[in-house]
């Protein structure tokens, strides 16, 4: 005898009306990386950003630049973003994040350049103190140089 019949055979309407709910719903695993097709919002001041964040456009993740392909704090990631495919630094999370490295509310990146250069000359929100760490040995490893957009960063948390 199945768990349904069995307790709709104890004829208590609240425990069968939840057994017959609850059977219509899949439920999966929460998927809280950055991955492909991932919204994304802009979070400096370049003219394309600006743009697409205004027609309530944001930009999605069609690829992430590493073997795992799954996007940290710090990773580089190639958006579509109006009809266009730019680079991008990501420079906050919503998933839950490792020690020392803050949660935000929205999945933040920096638009850049093929070496790494800003678009944007100005960050509005706050990044993540550790990401300076984590650009300085990128900045080392890869050739790019991306201690500038350290320096367009206004605070940090």
């Amino acid at each position: 005898m199945s768990l349904k019949n069995l307790l709709q055979s104890m004829r208590s309407p609240a425990i069968s009306n939840y057994v017959t709910q609850s059977s219509r719903f899949h439920t999966s695993a929460v998927c809280n990386e950055i991955r492909k097709l991932a919204r994304l919002r802009v979070v400096d001041n370049s003219d394309i950003g600006k743009r697409a964040m205004a027609e309530g456009k944001p930009p999605k993740c069609i690829h992430v630049y590493n073997k795992q392909m799954v996007a940290k704090v710090g990773d580089k990631v190639l958006v579509a973003i109006k009809g266009q495919k730019k680079k991008a630094i990501l420079v906050g999370c919503k998933q839950k994040q490792q020690p020392k490295i803050p949660k935000f509310d929205s999945n933040n990146v920096v638009l850049i350049d093929d070496n790494g250069t800003p678009l944007g000359t100005r960050i509005h929100v706050p990044i993540p103190t550790i990401l300076r760490t984590i650009l300085k040995e990128k900045t080392q490893a890869k050739g790019a140089d991306y201690t500038k957009l350290l320096g367009i960063a206004s605070r940090f948390v």
